[in-house]
């Protein structure tokens, strides 16, 4: 059974740093370019970053851009999201997909998604 499940959630201070993790199983995860989304309490899912299969080509969404750093580990099934300079903007539950193709992405195109994790930026 394909299944992704994220980690790293939780509180962080404005201006502070995050850093999720996305740990896959039961699929071929070098298979698949990945991504981070995430929804914030009453807004529609936004894109965040994916990341080619070989993790060689990342893009990035607008409101993370030069903060957001999404690397990967196939050896070990990992995706990771690093980002830097928070602020309650990025308050959202941050999820993992995996998918046919990278770039800029809307969620319908992506084919496995984890439950997501929370994380809330506040003070």
């Amino acid at each position: 059974q394909k299944h992704l499940a994220e980690s790293g959630g939780g509180l962080v201070q404005p201006g502070g740093s995050l850093r999720l993790s996305c740990a896959a199983s039961g699929l071929s995860f070098w298979r698949f370019a990945m991504a981070w989304f995430r929804q914030a309490p009453g807004k529609e899912r936004e894109f965040v970053g994916s990341i080619t299969t070989a993790g060689t080509s990342t893009t990035y969404g607008d409101s993370v851009k030069g903060r957001a750093t999404i690397s990967r580990d196939n050896a070990k099934n990992m995706l990771y999201l690093q980002m830097t300079g928070v602020n309650p903007d990025d308050t959202a539950v941050y999820s993992c997909a995996a998918g046919q193709v990278a770039g800029f992405l809307s969620p319908s195109v992506m084919n496995y998604w984890g439950k997501g994790t929370l994380v809330t930026v506040s003070s």
